[in-house]
């Protein structure tokens, strides 16, 4: 059983990645998509948005971190591809998920569901240009409109010869909004030879058993679940009595979080990052809810910083008082 990171756009960057990997449970990540046209990329756009290449392809932790492409044209897929692995990747992902409309308005992502022709020819290219010992894998959603075409895209998929897939267990038109239809990647999985990983509506323990039941994947790629409570791969895996899973746990994370995010981002992005996973933390986390309630107004790094550092004070006052 693995426990896969899920890209999620403009959320788990390099930073968070180093974290939730740090904290333990996860066995490997995906980066957030690195946007193809027609064009081969310069070095610095794959470093700027997978800078574990140069950390030997893995978070500091050593979890594998497998480098995701996303567009439509089948020849600069491949080519940026093979640029990836000459910097480093160990693995190379394609996106036929992504239900954002500017991406999709560029033939990027889910869209591209309603051509399974297209995402065959895409990974044809790409296997062909990387090498054999290279894993090439895909994400897909169930559908863009509707599943009519969910197992000819999973066999498209499987016949050009990719090592797994994960399934994202919705269509594009549904987004995010629950249930995720698991029954339909049991019939997936059912119609294809190859590794599949399921992906939606995993937030615990009992999400995970009942996706497992009723998928028969073993394997599971999560994203929000793992965001709102960085502990729920070692619950998963049994291991939570490993490490300190409170509150108490968690607000050290953030502390570091805003450090190395301050290290990194202009100054006017920072506060956003931080609040955009506090607010996410408190899905799970009622103390998060709380904080990001006194914090959301304040505008400056230091003082934010500061009044993160009191909150940690002040649960270290009721934990020992």
């Amino acid at each position: 059983m693995r426990i896969l990171l899920a890209p999620m756009e403009g959320v788990v960057d390099y930073t968070l990645r180093a974290l939730l990997t740090e904290v333990g449970g996860i066995d490997q990540c995906v980066t957030e998509f690195i946007r193809v046209t027609n064009c081969l990329l310069p070095p610095a756009v794959f470093y700027r948005l997978a800078p574990e290449l140069r950390q030997q392809g893995g978070t500091a932790s050593g979890t594998r971190v497998i480098l995701q492409l996303l567009g439509s044209d089948p020849n600069a897929l491949a080519e940026n591809a093979a640029r990836a692995v000459e910097l480093g990747a160990p693995g190379i992902d394609l996106n036929f998920g992504c239900p954002a409309k500017t991406v999709n308005k560029s033939r990027g992502g889910a869209v591209l569901l309603d051509e399974p022709d297209t995402i065959h020819s895409i990974l044809v290219a790409v296997r062909a240009a990387v090498p054999a010992q290279i894993p090439v894998s895909a994400k897909m959603r169930l559908g863009y409109q509707d599943k009519s075409l969910a197992l000819e895209n999973a066999q498209a998929i499987a016949a050009a010869g990719v090592q797994s897939l994960a399934v994202h267990a919705r269509t594009k038109v549904e987004g995010y909004r629950p249930p995720a239809h698991w029954e339909w990647i049991a019939r997936i999985r059912e119609a294809v030879a190859l590794p599949v990983i399921a992906n939606g509506e995993i937030w615990n323990c009992a999400d995970y058993q009942r996706c497992r039941e009723i998928s028969g994947c073993t394997d599971v790629m999560i994203g929000r679940g793992l965001v709102a409570n960085p502990f729920l791969a070692l619950a998963i895996k049994g291991r939570e009595c490993d490490a300190e899973t409170g509150w108490q746990a968690v607000l050290p994370l953030l502390l570091r979080f805003h450090h190395e995010v301050m290290g990194r981002l202009p100054s006017r992005h920072i506060n956003g990052r931080l609040k955009q996973w506090l607010r996410m933390l408190g899905w799970h986390f009622p103390e998060a809810g709380a904080l990001f309630a006194r914090v959301r107004r304040e505008p400056d790094p230091q003082r934010l910083y500061e009044l993160l550092k009191q909150a940690q004070d002040e649960a270290g006052l009721r934990v020992t008082g």
